[in-house]
């Protein structure tokens, strides 16, 4: 993950030096661009038999202002959907999250509360599904206005694993 900072630093950086003063001070770099760069450079590593062990969710605003979610893994497999999930997330969060949210229609119809409660009963259902995992999680908000919102140490309500020691047989 270092490495993939420390390029996409270097990307962003390429970047701000290549708008020219009279150009408008939007940046060309989009959730879109950023998606295939991280696919190229994956996929490169992979066919080197050098890959970056790291499945990454691409979260932002294409070239058009429109929302963009896209994934890509360590063989530089790549895909875009209204839902996506990484690790444990991708086998047990998914089928809640495509529920609600079937397709791209449906997702621009979820508001932003409805998402982030989404979100909150998926965290649930990982936290109860697997013991050794924490209630504390984070969770960010990408908008078109502030960028990104995160919340770090969100907390699951109520949710504890102290109702096993009771549990007999």
């Amino acid at each position: 993950m270092q490495h993939l900072h420390r390029q996409l630093d270097a990307l962003s950086t390429r970047e701000a030096y290549s708008l020219s003063p009279s150009s408008p001070s939007t940046a060309h770099l989009h959730a879109g661009n950023l998606h295939a760069y991280l696919q190229k450079m994956l996929y490169k590593r992979r066919s080197e038999m050098n890959p970056l062990w790291n499945a990454i969710l691409i979260a932002g605003l294409d070239a058009k202002d429109e929302p963009y979610l896209a994934s890509v893994d360590l063989l530089g497999t790549t895909f875009t959907s209204p839902t996506l999930a990484t690790g444990f997330g991708a086998h047990l969060a998914q089928p809640i999250l495509r529920r609600r949210v079937p397709d791209e229609k449906a997702a621009r119809e979820v508001s932003r509360e409805e998402a982030v409660e989404l979100v909150k009963e998926c965290m649930k259902v990982l936290f109860y599904r697997d013991a050794r995992s924490m209630d504390e999680y984070s969770i960010a908000v990408v908008t078109k206005d502030g960028g990104v919102e995160l919340k770090e140490k969100e907390k699951l309500e109520g949710q504890s694993w102290a109702f096993a020691d009771r549990i007999k047989g």
